[in-house]
């Protein structure tokens, strides 16, 4: 498998998006999830995307279809009890569509259709969510009607690193070490919860922090 997505969980409208686009990332385009009770802004490159995710409707973030992915906890609690990530990901480009090859139970949020579910791993809040799309593509490889913009005043073409910093001290989820074996990305343990993405093989050797606004640094 491969990495699609990340989402970090932010406060209401996310006006964190605006720490990225003033960084020079351009902005995709925005989507609410109905029943789900969630909606986003969302920056894209070329092999992923990073989604800034956050709370629009808290009754359908509770209600009994949506409940069981903790959205709404990882949305509303900080601490070091809470990651407020998600790592989403896919069958690797070029491969045959296959199922998650981690544990996971199936979700089907009404804004997909009924024939797509999404896979969703089991574990502990203190874990990033793990999650695994098998119809999902790379953003470059995307029909015309559905294309993004990928062109950023930074240069940045793909993420080739992700490391996430988690608060999690107990036996990593089967998610988690699964999560492990995908190219270019790594987990640590501290107190905090922490994001290090890293673009095109960080050759300048620089890094933007966007703490305290953001648990995110930038390296590239």
């Amino acid at each position: 498998m491969e990495l699609d997505h990340i989402f970090i969980c932010v406060s209401e409208e996310a006006p964190e998006g605006d720490l990225l686009t003033a960084f020079g990332l351009t902005e995709g385009s925005a989507n609410t999830h109905p029943g789900q009770g969630t909606a986003n802004r969302r920056f894209f490159f070329h092999n992923a995307f990073i989604e800034l995710l956050y709370l629009n409707d808290p009754e359908e973030a509770d209600s009994a279809l949506t409940r069981p992915t903790m959205l709404l906890e990882r949305l509303t609690q900080r601490g070091a009890a809470v990651s407020p990530f998600g790592f989403c990901f896919r069958p690797e480009t070029g491969k045959e569509r296959s199922p998650a090859p981690f544990k996971s139970w199936d979700y089907r949020p009404q804004y997909l259709p009924e024939t797509l579910r999404v896979e969703v791993g089991k574990s502990p809040l203190s874990e990033p969510m793990w999650f695994y799309l098998e119809f999902a593509g790379r953003p470059d490889q995307a029909a015309p009607e559905r294309a993004q913009p990928l062109t950023h005043a930074t240069g940045f073409r793909e993420i080739t690193r992700v490391c996430v910093t988690s608060p999690n001290r107990e036996t990593p989820s089967d998610a988690a070490i699964l999560a492990t074996t995908a190219g270019g990305f790594e987990m640590s343990t501290a107190d905090e919860s922490l994001l290090e993405i890293g673009f095109d093989h960080e050759k300048e050797g620089k890094h933007h922090d966007f703490r305290p606004h953001l648990p995110l640094v930038f390296r590239w």
